[in-house]
């Protein structure tokens, strides 16, 4: 059996997936329609902050070098960012209502779909033809990169925020700062630690 892997020797693909992974554990406990309407807006919170920072991550550095290293790379992330536009227009909507309005799982549904569609272009096309492309000491600094962007990334939707360099990355942690102190201050949880911290 071999040992699981060290956050030192993850690559920038292991990370991404495990965000995948993480944000589809909430659509399911959001899609299963238990808890009260409280419980289920937190819980959409915590979705939207953790899509918000991976899509942040993702525009900063993946997608560059995606640009660079793969001979489609442009159109690649360009279908990609078009992908997190809409995604972000639906959690714009999503983040205004509460748990018991019906548009609520409309809007939910609709955003499930598109991220669950993005999420297996990704991990079937970009992630594999990356990991061929890219020098594994650099898919590995880009892992480090990613983490270090989604501290500092938003954690509410933007949709006319820049989504490419250099502006998304002169801008993005001072949007980020901005949203983390409207979170502490409203008592928005975005991580699932603090939603239990809330709940408990």
């Amino acid at each position: 059996m071999s040992n699981p892997q060290t956050a030192t020797d993850q690559d920038v693909v292991d990370i991404l997936v495990a965000d995948h992974r993480e944000v589809e554990v909430l659509f399911v406990e959001l899609e299963s329609r238990q808890g009260t309407p409280e419980h289920r807006r937190h819980l959409a919170d915590v979705m939207i902050a953790e899509l918000v920072r991976h899509a942040v991550a993702e525009e900063m550095y993946v997608y560059p070098t995606a640009r660079k290293a793969l001979p489609d790379g442009d159109q690649l992330a360009e279908h990609e960012i078009s992908e997190h536009a809409d995604a972000e227009r639906t959690m714009k909507e999503l983040e205004s209502l509460d748990a018991s309005d019906p548009r609520f799982d409309e809007l939910l549904a609709q955003l499930t779909s598109t991220i669950r569609h993005h999420v297996r272009d990704e991990e079937s096309e970009l992630f594999p033809r990356l990991r061929a492309a890219v020098a594994r000491e650099e898919m590995v600094e880009l892992a480090g990169k990613v983490q270090a962007a989604k501290r500092t990334a938003p954690t509410r939707p933007h949709p006319a925020a820049p989504d490419r360099p250099p502006a998304n990355k002169l801008l993005g942690p001072g949007t980020g700062l901005v949203d983390r102190v409207r979170d502490a201050l409203s008592g928005r949880p975005t991580s699932m630690e603090e939603l239990r911290d809330k709940e408990s």
